[in-house]
């Protein structure tokens, strides 16, 4: 569809809901819009703004969303499908001693914005032992070779790519490899509910860049810590695994029990803005743009 095309069929879908009384009633805010592409109802976001946005990302540094669109307290952050096969507790057992790679990366070596980082990292690790660093691939070979990788390493790199997020940190939770998170700014899905570090580390850019820092970081992890994190992933997979019909704590479970907690605040805002008069200049910006203060560490 061309540009133009899109922009009127934006105008169109938008007249249609902001005509309708339920939307007028709240202003939106108790309306729950997918907006799971960085682009997506990119021409009319300001109109649609109070609603609540299911997200693949919160990006902080103002090159998709601009400031007061997205927020954690309005809005969702889901999963991205994975693009390879579940490795669940028995297919973890059966691989356990084949997984000799230490550190794994398959994917775009050069991204923009945040993921400029990609190139650094390729720079520093290329060549190291026991570190297998690779361009990716679409396609079914692509798949294969990324599973593959990934079910024969402990540790799977990654990094921010054009958005803090990427598809690829999901990949390494369902084949039981040990996400190394290198996005300062990233947010993700049902933290309320999920505690990360139990499953993966979180690395701050200047640190992973640091000559021979994260391979000794990676290394000074103990084997109990390893196995115990493991065990956490094959539990936490589930969490990203969609599927029809929804299975109870899979990831369309989460998204409503996360909403379950947004409602107090939904009608708050709903009744205030029911009563207060427009001379007011009592405005409420309660929005939480604050970006994620990341440090090298890991718990179990």
């Amino acid at each position: 569809m061309e540009k133009q095309q899109c922009k009127a069929l934006y105008r169109e879908v938008l007249k249609w809901v902001t005509d309708q009384p339920a939307w007028k009633q709240s202003e939106g805010r108790d309306h729950i819009l997918p907006v799971h592409h960085p682009w997506s109802f990119k021409s009319v976001r300001r109109y649609l703004k109070n609603a609540i946005w299911l997200l693949p990302d919160m990006d902080s540094t103002g090159n998709w969303y601009k400031p007061g669109q997205v927020f954690l307290e309005k809005d969702l952050i889901l999963p991205y499908v994975p693009n390879v096969e579940l490795c669940d507790a028995k297919c973890m057992t059966e691989i356990e001693s084949t997984r000799t790679t230490i550190l794994f990366f398959r994917g775009r070596l050069k991204r923009n914005a945040g993921g400029k980082i990609r190139a650094k990292l390729v720079a520093e690790l290329t060549g190291a032992k026991d570190v297998v660093i690779e361009e990716g691939s679409a396609g079914e070979a692509g798949k294969v070779a990324a599973q593959n990788g990934m079910r024969k390493s402990i540790f799977c790199l990654s990094p921010a790519g054009d958005t803090p997020s990427s598809a690829r940190l999901f990949d390494a939770i369902v084949s039981g490899c040990i996400p190394v998170i290198v996005s300062d700014e990233l947010e993700l899905p049902f933290e309320g509910i999920l505690d990360y570090r139990k499953i993966a580390i979180f690395v701050s850019s200047s640190d992973a860049v640091q000559p021979g820092w994260l391979l000794n970081f990676l290394k000074s992890i103990s084997r109990s810590q390893i196995s115990k994190m493991q065990q956490n992933l094959a539990e936490y997979s589930r969490h990203f695994i969609y599927s029809s019909p929804a299975q109870p704590l899979g990831p369309e479970d989460l998204v409503w029990r996360m909403m379950a907690g947004k409602l107090v605040n939904i009608k708050l805002h709903t009744r205030r803005s029911q009563r207060v008069v427009k001379e007011s200049r009592s405005i409420c910006t309660c929005d939480c743009r604050r970006s994620n203060s990341t440090s090298s560490t890991f718990m179990l």
